[in-house]
């Protein structure tokens, strides 16, 4: 077993495919095993989804800002401001871990799947995660 921290640099609110910043911080993968990835943050989600179409990205992001608004009179959690407490709840939708089998060493992602950071903050510094890879080898 294999463990690493991982820091991923400022992005902007929405969704983006980090599968490649992931890898360059990982080093060579086991022939088999896997690879669980948690994200040390609670206004932050990481998830699997679509890595080919953009339009994916920019509609989970709508759907997101459309089902989870700012400013609900009802927030009692707004001290660091109106995207606050919506970033909690979005974080709690999207998770905050996730596992992907390592075969070949290659993560063994489908064709059109990659790995996703969901930033919904609007001012978040870098974001981190710890990189657990379990094998045999």
């Amino acid at each position: 077993m294999n463990q690493t921290q991982i820091r991923l640099n400022r992005y902007s609110r929405g969704f983006h495919i980090i599968t490649n910043d992931i890898l360059d911080q990982l080093g060579e993968l086991p022939e088999i095993g896997l690879l669980h990835l948690f994200i040390k943050h609670t206004s932050a989600g990481i998830c699997i989804n679509e890595n080919a179409d953009p339009t994916v990205l920019s509609d989970l992001n709508q759907w997101f800002n459309e089902n989870v608004k700012e400013n609900e009179p009802y927030f009692q959690h707004t001290y660091e401001g109106p995207d606050d407490m919506p970033a909690h709840i979005k974080s709690i939708i999207t998770g905050c871990d996730i596992t992907i089998p390592i075969r070949n060493h290659q993560l063994a992602l489908g064709t059109w799947q990659g790995i996703y950071l969901g930033e919904f903050r609007n001012s978040a510094s870098g974001r981190e995660l710890i990189a657990t890879v379990i094998s045999d080898n």
